[in-house]
């Protein structure tokens, strides 16, 4: 998910889920219907104030009004995530930082595992899907620093027995803002069931980018913005072919390794369990009976998302990124503005405008706050991290998702996103 609180696509509730945006009144009273759930939940299982985190925001914001001047809201915050459990409609567990100038707020609720009930751990690790997306972005925006690769050069100049004619002249930074044209590549089937039967199958990213390019088309480079994982997996195999490193150890190097991200990881090709304390994931599958089954679905090999969505991290690690990112201390400042700039382009699916730039999407809330981030969604867990452009506000999630992939938001991710920037 995207923080344009859109409706998702094809891997789960973005920022701009499915990268359609969609505040319009039905959006409108989806929100008012989230707080207002959230508030007679009441109060969270767990909660803390901390004191504010030092240097998060720019210089500047001293001699600017910062966007969002007000202290986080506790107990909207501590309603957003009451009452999470397996009898929750929508999740069994929520772990939440919010941050910026004007103080911090951190919480948990619900369970980390529903067999035993024992309390979600607040610091417990969990997959972040597409979240990896501003990872991947922020490595190749620091090798166009260095002048390892053009922005505006063509991806077939560095991958040439990859990249076919037909996309040769999708560039780089088409990729990074989902303007390339490239087709998904094919999988299992979008239904849970047939994901859920290869859940343990191990992908070859290279064999999905080469199924991608054998198709034609979606529309000329540049020309449309359609959000497919497809782009950033030959982003990827890109940033092997330059660092030649690979692309685990790449952004370890570049990113994790510099930022102290020690418990952010990648599960790598073949491993299925998430290693450390987490909660575990759940999806709830209908009965014949009108009652639900919720299946464990915390084991699973993400091979297939790789350098879209194959991430583990937590919300300590996961804000101590996002505040970094935005402050120019991992993607030199002139170059960050790519991910700050969305692309003057229709969704290929929607026809609105677009929302996502490079490795980010851009969201205005209902009172008119800009926000930016980046969420993801993997079977069990909704996660997002997010803040405005001056580090006023900074929001960081992990929600244990019932229907982590389902075509609405998550009604608890939801809440937690409009308590956080509620003034």
């Amino acid at each position: 998910m995207s923080w344009s609180i859109e409706v998702i696509g094809a891997e789960g509730p973005e920022w701009s889920q499915g990268e359609h945006t969609i505040m319009n009144a039905k959006m409108r009273t989806l929100i008012a219907a989230a707080l207002v759930v959230g508030i007679a939940s009441g109060p969270a299982v767990a909660h803390a104030v901390s004191p504010p985190v030092a240097a998060s925001a720019p210089a500047a914001a001293g001699r600017i009004a910062p966007l969002v001047s007000t202290p986080p809201n506790a107990a909207a915050l501590e309603a957003a995530i009451a009452g999470l459990g397996p009898r929750h409609r929508d999740a069994t567990a929520a772990l939440v930082r919010v941050g910026g100038t004007a103080g911090c707020w951190q919480g948990s609720s619900g369970v980390a595992d529903i067999r035993t009930g024992r309390d979600a751990v607040e610091q417990g690790r969990f997959r972040a899907g597409s979240v990896t997306k501003a990872f991947t972005a922020a490595v190749v925006l620091q090798l166009a620093a260095e002048g390892r690769l053009d922005l505006d050069g063509p991806a077939r100049r560095h991958l040439p027995g990859t990249v076919p004619d037909r996309y040769g002249t999708v560039t780089v930074r088409q990729l990074l803002n989902h303007t390339s044209g490239i087709p998904a590549a094919d999988g299992p089937g979008d239904s849970f069931e047939a994901q859920w039967e290869h859940r343990f199958d191990v992908t070859d990213p290279r064999a999905q980018v080469a199924n991608a390019v054998a198709k034609e088309r979606e529309f000329a480079p540049g020309s449309a913005q359609h959000y497919l994982n497809i782009n950033y997996t030959v982003l990827g195999v890109l940033i092997e072919k330059v660092t030649g490193l690979r692309y685990e150890e790449a952004v370890g190097a570049r990113i994790l390794g510099p930022l102290g991200l020690h418990r952010t990881s990648f599960p790598g090709r073949t491993e299925t369990r998430i290693q450390g304390p987490h909660n575990r994931g759940y999806q709830a599958i209908p009965k014949a009976d009108g009652t639900r089954e919720l299946r464990d679905v915390t084991e699973w090999n993400s091979s297939d998302r790789w350098a879209a969505g194959d991430i583990v991290s937590t919300t300590a690690d996961l804000e101590r990124f996002t505040v970094a990112l935005f402050s120019g201390r991992v993607v030199p400042k002139d170059r960050l503005e790519e991910m700050f700039t969305v692309p003057d382009v229709k969704d290929f699916v929607s026809g609105e405008p677009a929302v996502m730039t490079a490795g980010l999407s851009r969201t205005v809330l209902p009172d008119g706050t800009v926000a930016w981030g980046k969420t993801g969604g993997r079977h069990g867990y909704n996660t997002a991290i997010g803040a405005t452009r001056d580090l006023s506000r900074t929001l960081v999630y992990s929600v244990n998702a019932t229907d982590a992939k389902g075509q609405d938001m998550n009604p608890v991710a939801l809440g937690v996103i409009m308590a956080a920037f509620r003034k």
